[in-house]
């Protein structure tokens, strides 16, 4: 992909690059709907990300060719104006964000392509930004600072682009590390890596059905959690035990206790996963993901059949150690962890098996944990390939 990118700027521009951007996408392990609730999540940057290959302008104006929706298109720094839904609108909105924090942003022109799937719920956006983030970063010659950057990012995506979404998607994208998971609390954005256990693989499970999560099955959820959290006295549910929460779930509606169930237990077992991670327990975070799954099924009810015939194709393979869907739900991707010697024959056995309980074929990803967003200069790499 960066070569892919280097070539077409040229061929397009006439010119090499100055500098190549990548930002990851990102899966989620564990901790699903904790985040709008102070919670815990963790998840981790993978393989498949956006690549920007760009050099610096001085007319204020940033232009770029979008390869993967076959498009050219521009701003000028100076006149920022939100024309509506497109591509375009996510880097708009992330200038905006940096300017109205502060930062000297200067005009680029640049070749985007990216291979995280878009609207499967490996956060494709979130990666956008932050190659958009870290391209400024680049030209404007200042300091890449990842947790401001992820939070100017949400910023964006939420009041620039329209989004109401959390933090994760943008600290992960910004913060990864190889190999590793990030812990992140949701509260105080305090994070913490947490290794993958060795011997292991990701595996993304795209279910090739898209989320169809209406905005009043998504505002029901949140305010089940929010009223929950008012009738236990607290800010959030992240601040309710699970030892309080058995002692008077009895006084909530049943609706209400099933969703405030998860929430709590989700919190508990993203904990025990990052846990279990540093000790390198594979089979106690693998239990912790199929129990995450069972709740977010049979709790928070945003699972659907086609994710739950996914995570009981995988959990019929051998090797697979856990697997749970993951993202807001309703489609879209589960996740599996399994044991790296049996990762190809996974790959194979459960789309064959999701394929005969759906009649879908389905996308597999065996997938690695990887940096967050990175800059590369394209004339040293260069220089170090010819020597």
């Amino acid at each position: 992909m960066q070569q892919r990118v280097v070539a077409e700027f040229e061929r397009l521009f006439g010119q090499s690059p100055m500098w190549v951007v990548r930002a990851p996408g990102r899966v989620n392990l564990i901790g699903e709907h904790t985040d709008y609730n102070a919670g815990f999540v963790l998840p981790m940057a993978i393989d498949r990300a956006v690549w920007i290959a760009f050099r610096p302008e001085s007319d204020g104006y940033v232009v770029v060719h979008s390869l993967d929706f076959g498009a050219q298109a521009h701003f000028h720094l100076d006149a920022l104006r939100n024309t509506g839904a497109g591509w375009l609108e996510y880097l708009k909105g992330v200038a905006w964000a940096l300017q109205a924090a502060g930062y000297p942003v200067r005009g680029w022109r640049g070749v985007l392509a990216g291979d995280v799937p878009i609207g499967a719920g490996l956060s494709s956006s979130a990666a956008l930004e932050m190659a958009t983030a870290r391209a400024f970063a680049a030209v404007g010659g200042w300091e890449w600072r990842p947790a401001e950057m992820a939070l100017l990012g949400q910023r964006a995506e939420n009041q620039w682009v329209g989004v109401n979404c959390g933090i994760m998607d943008q600290m992960i994208s910004a913060c990864g590390r190889a190999g590793h998971a990030l812990l992140i609390d949701c509260r105080s954005l305090d994070s913490e890596l947490a290794p993958l256990p060795v011997d292991t693989a990701v595996v993304v499970l795209d279910t090739a059905t898209r989320r169809g999560l209406a905005d009043s099955a998504y505002n029901e959820r949140r305010a089940r959690c929010e009223a929950a959290a008012r009738h236990f006295g607290v800010a959030a549910l992240r601040d309710v035990t699970v030892a309080l929460f058995e002692a008077r779930a009895g006084e909530l509606d049943p609706e209400t206790r099933r969703r405030a169930r998860h929430v709590v237990t989700e919190n508990e077992r993203t904990l025990a996963a990052r846990a279990a991670m540093q000790r390198g327990d594979a089979a106690e975070l693998g239990r912790l993901m199929n129990a995450s799954h069972v709740s977010l099924r049979d709790d928070f009810e945003v699972s659907s059949p086609e994710l739950n015939a996914m995570v009981t194709s995988a959990l019929e393979q051998p090797g697979c150690l856990g697997a749970r869907m993951t993202g807001a739900g309703f489609g879209g991707c589960a996740v599996a962890l399994v044991t790296q010697a049996t990762a190809s024959e996974f790959a194979t056995g459960v789309a064959a098996a999701y394929r005969g309980r759906t009649g879908i074929q389905p996308q597999v990803y065996v997938t690695a944990a990887t940096n967050g967003a990175e800059v590369f200069d394209v004339q040293t790499a260069r220089r170090s390939r010819d020597t």
